[in-house]
């Protein structure tokens, strides 16, 4: 809050992604003022709600007022909390879904937003392996968008909406962590956690195998991987693993090997097909000629000294 030079009314900056918030310094300040002004800045949700609980009433045009009034005015809070302006995120996608907003938005359901749930997915973890922090921060938010939306549509027909999404997650995490929060575990390392995860997680489910829970609609070689994970982490020992994906495929079996300690099959496999698309595109500028003629990629192979 600030008082201008020769001004006889003192400004308090509101932070607009907050809503209708004062900041905490400026509670008494505002509750003792003669009159409490509305600045034009203040988008009209805010400027309505601080009219009915304050009384507060639009700055006049001249910029008048009785001395020692204040004027409520649009600004960044330097200390509003992390998060901030995911309160704004959801404001945004209330308003889309809501009378007078989107038309598309307005219609799509769970099922309908599926397949933009997964492919935003694939695009952040494309994003993420190439390092593009660029991306990586784009892609994050349009994950995060495909949350607010699910949210937003289970508010409105599901009896549960973004804050009750937020404080389940927020339970489980603290659930999950009581040698954070609570201090009644001992937790020395990352692979302790790792397994106490595990335990509480099967715990609270009740379940009945240790590959109760495992998302079936992942990629193929991800969901073998997530299996052997599970079984590891339950002490099946390695050669119990072999002999269980013995009559298997040499794919399959080649995943469960590579599924180890640390071991990303999936990734692996992702970037083996980055690296043999880039061999291909290298081939192509290799040659003049159709990508439909054999003789074209034996020339291009022998070229690139792929095959003599």
């Amino acid at each position: 809050m600030t008082l201008p030079p020769g001004h006889p009314l003192i400004t308090v900056p509101v932070d607009p992604r907050l809503g209708a918030v004062l900041p905490a310094g400026a509670v008494r300040l505002v509750a003792a003022a003669p009159a409490v002004l509305l600045d034009p800045s203040l988008p009209e949700p805010v400027a309505a709600r601080f009219a009915a609980e304050l009384g507060a009433v639009p700055l006049p045009d001249d910029g008048s007022g009785p001395e020692g009034a204040v004027v409520l005015v649009a600004g960044a809070d330097p200390q509003a909390p992390a998060g901030a302006e995911l309160l704004a995120a959801v404001a945004v996608m209330d308003r889309l879904r809501s009378p007078g907003g989107c038309p598309w938005d307005a219609e799509q359901t769970h099922e309908s937003l599926l397949r933009y749930l997964v492919e935003e997915t694939y695009e952040l973890y494309d994003a993420v392996a190439a390092g593009d922090v660029a991306a990586t921060r784009e892609e994050l938010g349009d994950v995060l968008l495909q949350v607010l939306f699910h949210a937003r549509v289970a508010a409105e027909a599901e009896g549960y909406d973004v804050d009750d999404v937020a404080a389940e997650l927020v339970a489980k995490l603290v659930g999950r962590h009581p040698h954070v929060f609570a201090g009644t575990d001992d937790v020395a390392t990352a692979s302790d956690q790792d397994r106490r995860w595990e335990e509480l997680k099967a715990t609270e489910k009740q379940r009945e195998s240790v590959l109760d829970g495992v998302a079936l609609a992942q990629p193929g070689a991800a969901l073998l991987a997530k299996y052997v994970s599970r079984l590891r982490r339950a002490g099946v020992p390695d050669d119990v693993l072999a002999a269980l994906a013995a009559t298997d495929s040499e794919v399959a079996r080649a995943v469960v090997a590579a599924a180890g300690p640390g071991g990303d099959p999936e990734g692996e496999l992702r970037a083996a097909a980055t690296a043999f698309a880039a061999r291909v595109r290298t081939l192509e500028t290799f040659e003049a000629g159709s990508f439909r003629d054999v003789a074209f990629w034996r020339r291009a192979a022998r070229r690139a000294g792929f095959v003599k």
